[in-house]
């Protein structure tokens, strides 16, 4: 699997936002975000974990991007396919890129866009923002949903990496057997659960959640206890892996020595559900219909909350699969499916895939459970 994208593929991205700013009379796009920065340049980098630096790039009407970046990155911006690289020493508190992000701000014709919907932050401070409008003297206006909506239909290669990674994780839940049972910390279980990712070819583990009870699991977002697997617990683990800068998200149960009828039927419905909904999956249809037919099968109604999302260089972007959400789906979206199930007072267990649509019938890209519960 190749790392990284043919400059072809930013060419393409850049050209079909400046097609859709010309429709609604844009003159740039101003994005300030990890993974806006990265979808036009390629700009990978762990960097982003210090919030002390703000990074720009503007696409202007015509032409390459322009990265208005601190110099301490300009070296890795100099590998992508961008060579207008205009950078300051940062960090800088007097003026932390700002004139020369309004510099370059000042040659752009017309109102600037700035992602600004569901999903999206200004990753700078606020004040600087302020004087970045006072001193380029721009109209700025929202985006138009211009770079959600490009980033919603992955290209071949963006799916190839998502199944890659979807791949690793699949091998890595195979391996369960060799970190879980009886009398082992589940805390310890998600430790060796990110070792064995990375043993399988995964670049990081960003994401990992789950839980342990007997008969299904309170909730889905704590930190992993250190009290000991018991026979009779239902382990959970849900992992957003990346390779190359793309994630997967789907998690596994399993239960440890024997499974209960309540288990057992709760997971044979999760799976008829997720399989509900990827046969329905198809151009046309929307969000919220893969909704109602897994919320049919599992019960709850609108109680349900969301069942599955959009997926790729975030763990979670783009749609959500609620009652609420009418995003009609097209080819190159990447999806999960994610329904969840009350087993028994207070316990609950959720099962979730990956998946992307066709021109046809959706395509699964992790490995899909069968019905029957794996007993560790």
């Amino acid at each position: 699997m190749m790392r990284g994208f043919p400059e072809a593929e930013f060419k393409a991205r850049t050209q079909a936002a400046q097609a859709r700013m010309a429709e609604e009379g844009l003159g740039a796009l101003w994005l300030t975000s990890e993974v806006d920065v990265r979808y036009f340049t390629g700009f990978l980098t762990r960097f982003w974990e210090s919030p002390s630096r703000p990074w720009h790039l503007v696409v202007p009407a015509a032409g390459k991007p322009i990265a208005v970046i601190p110099s301490i990155g300009a070296a890795l911006m100099g590998r992508t396919w961008i060579d207008d690289i205009r950078s300051w020493s940062a960090p800088n508190l007097a003026d932390d890129g700002v004139s020369l992000l309004a510099d370059t701000l000042g040659g752009i014709e017309g109102p600037v866009g700035v992602p600004s919907g569901y999903e999206t932050h200004l990753r700078m401070p606020l004040a600087d923002f302020e004087r970045v409008k006072t001193m380029s003297a721009h109209c700025f206006t929202d985006d138009r949903g211009i770079v959600a909506g490009l980033r919603a239909i992955k290209s071949d290669a963006e799916i190839a990496k998502i199944t890659h990674i979807c791949g690793i994780a699949g091998r890595a839940f195979g391996r369960m057997d060799e970190i879980a049972g009886e009398g082992v910390a589940l805390s310890q279980v998600f430790r060796d659960f990110q070792r064995l990712l990375l043993e399988e070819g995964a670049d990081w583990v960003p994401y990992i959640s789950g839980g342990a009870e007997q008969d299904g699991y309170g909730d889905v977002i704590s930190p992993a206890k250190d009290d000991p697997l018991q026979v009779g617990d239902i382990m959970m683990l849900d992992t957003g892996a990346v390779w190359d800068g793309y994630f997967c998200d789907y998690d596994r149960n399993f239960a440890i020595g024997t499974a209960s009828d309540a288990a057992q039927g709760a997971h044979a419905r999760l799976i008829q559900a997720t399989d509900a909904a990827f046969q329905m999956a198809r151009p046309g249809v929307r969000a919220c219909d893969l909704w109602k037919v897994m919320a049919d099968i599992v019960g709850g109604g609108e109680g349900a909350g969301r069942l599955g999302h959009a997926l790729g260089m975030q763990l979670t972007e783009g749609l959500s699969l609620t009652p609420q959400d009418q995003t009609v789906l097209h080819p190159g979206m990447v999806l999960t499916l994610e329904p969840g199930i009350d087993v028994v007072a207070g316990k609950i267990m959720v099962h979730e895939e990956n998946i992307v649509i066709t021109e046809g019938a959706a395509r699964a890209i992790s490995p899909f459970a069968t019905s029957e519960l794996p007993v560790i």
